[in-house]
């Protein structure tokens, strides 16, 4: 199994030692990816990359970097630069992001997201490709005066896409390399998700896509305690339609009720029917809902599923 994990570095202490801390503790229990997201804190694609460059063993990953509110340009120029820092481990999760964030902080309309996705990818593609770019689009414009490129940043950085909605996930699977689904259980995942971005894919002629599924989970005793904690951790996506819908699709009322809580064998039955569904990678994220000790026992059950065969190419 490919399995990685999700985290954030915390509000106290140095937000970059405990990043690359929590970095080396996932990499001795043998996991083998390692996820950040973005929100206004840290910056999540160069935090990946100082990760990578202190802990050599783990992959890393932004899940995922909402594109209003940035340009093509500097975002490659980032993922480019810690590509390089990581020496090829790097991988760059992107997303439409929410009305409530965008309009609220940015003050941009939330206006045609499908829209500016496939221009984003379209200019983004050749920058991490070439270091090239001569996009004018309806929505945005990517030129270089001046090359792009990162001196070492190969391979090209893979991208990703947090997409679900069908109009979204063509584009993701005709532009991308895959995509980040969140709260999209093994329903959605095997009978929409993954048939609609491999046909997209097809029909692009371009390679099968990497599913890289984000699983809500906890090893603990304590299940009742991880779901109500759950609630709470979660109440952001009850209330965005696109979460709603694939909540609803796996039988649920809310995004808490994805949340997998049990022992080790629950876990592991959990994150086969993942893999069974179509999923290329899964990682865990919200492993701290009951706490440290759970998280460290999440982790190193993961290390053991991970180390147990050999990795398949990511």
């Amino acid at each position: 199994m490919n399995l990685g994990v999700a985290f954030h570095p915390g509000t106290s202490g140095n937000a970059v030692d405990r990043a690359v801390a929590l970095g080396r503790q996932a990499a001795q229990a043998g996991i083998r990816s390692a996820w950040l997201g973005q929100l206004f804190d840290y910056d999540a694609i160069a935090l990946a990359g100082t990760i990578a460059r202190e802990v050599p063993d783990l992959t890393v990953g932004t899940s995922a970097v909402p594109i209003f509110g940035r340009h093509p340009l500097p975002v490659s120029s980032q993922a480019q630069t810690s590509q390089a820092a990581a020496h090829g481990r790097f991988r760059l999760g992107l997303a439409l992001g929410t009305r409530h964030l965008t309009e609220g902080a940015f003050g941009l309309p939330f206006e045609r997201p499908v829209a500016r996705l496939r221009e984003f990818l379209t200019a983004l593609r050749p920058l991490l490709e070439t270091g090239e770019a001569d996009f004018h689009g309806e929505l945005l414009t990517a030129t270089t005066p001046y090359t792009a490129a990162v001196a070492g940043a190969e391979p090209p950085v893979p991208v990703l896409v947090a997409a679900m909605g069908p109009k979204a996930l063509d584009v993701t699977g005709e532009l991308a390399d895959g995509t980040l689904p969140f709260l999209a259980g093994p329903r959605t995942l095997g009978e929409e998700i993954v048939p609609r971005l491999t046909a997209a894919a097809e029909r692009a002629g371009r390679p099968a896509p990497h599913v890289v599924a984000a699983v809500l989970g906890v090893v603990t005793d304590d299940a009742d305690a991880a779901r109500e904690a759950a609630v709470e951790a979660t109440a952001l996506y009850d209330r965005i339609p696109s979460y709603q819908r694939v909540i609803e699709r796996e039988g649920h009322t809310r995004a808490a009720d994805l949340v997998v809580a049990g022992d080790e064998e629950h876990m592991a039955k959990a994150l086969r029917s993942y893999f069974d569904a179509g999923a290329t990678e899964v990682f865990v994220t919200k492993a701290d809902l009951t706490g440290e000790d759970d998280r460290l026992r999440t982790w190193r059950f993961l290390g053991e599923l991970a180390t147990a065969q050999p990795p398949t190419s990511a």
